[in-house]
């Protein structure tokens, strides 16, 4: 059940945020150019607690869209983008644990989850760090 609402969660917030800036295109008028040429890029963040992606409860979710400006709920969605930017969405090219980090060495696991939309292309990404400093510390995509 704890799996079933937490995949629930997550697709409706990536409906919201891929299908949200869509919703208003259909009212343009018809010799009209649309207002964005820009493939699509809608990511869909969630954070929680545990050791395993399948059965950690989402405690927090945010999303970020980079197209055609950083917006959503992510708090640092400028720095965020630019981030992915650098790294053409390849995520796991971004979360490298920082060994300059003053983080404790507790042991708190914490599961992050990223779904969504690249440019276009689908995007779906898990990763488990050892607390919450180590995770905030690997880059500002997962400073939520």
């Amino acid at each position: 059940m704890r799996n079933t609402a937490r995949w629930a969660t997550i697709l409706g917030l990536t409906a919201t945020a891929v299908c949200g800036p869509l919703a208003g295109a259909g009212l343009a008028a018809p010799n009209t150019a649309p207002a964005s040429l820009y493939a699509p890029s809608a990511l869909v963040l969630t954070a929680g607690h545990g050791e395993n992606p399948a059965t950690a409860t989402p405690e927090r979710a945010v999303t970020l869209s980079c197209t055609p400006r950083p917006a959503g709920t992510h708090p640092a969605a400028r720095e965020a983008c630019a981030e992915l930017r650098q790294a053409d969405g390849d995520v796991s090219a971004l979360a490298v644990e920082s060994s300059d980090a003053l983080c404790t060495r507790e042991y708190e696991p914490v599961v992050v989850t990223v779904d969504g939309v690249w440019e276009g292309r689908r995007v779906s990404y898990e990763r488990t760090f050892s607390n919450e400093c180590v995770k905030s510390a690997a880059t500002s995509l997962f400073a939520f």
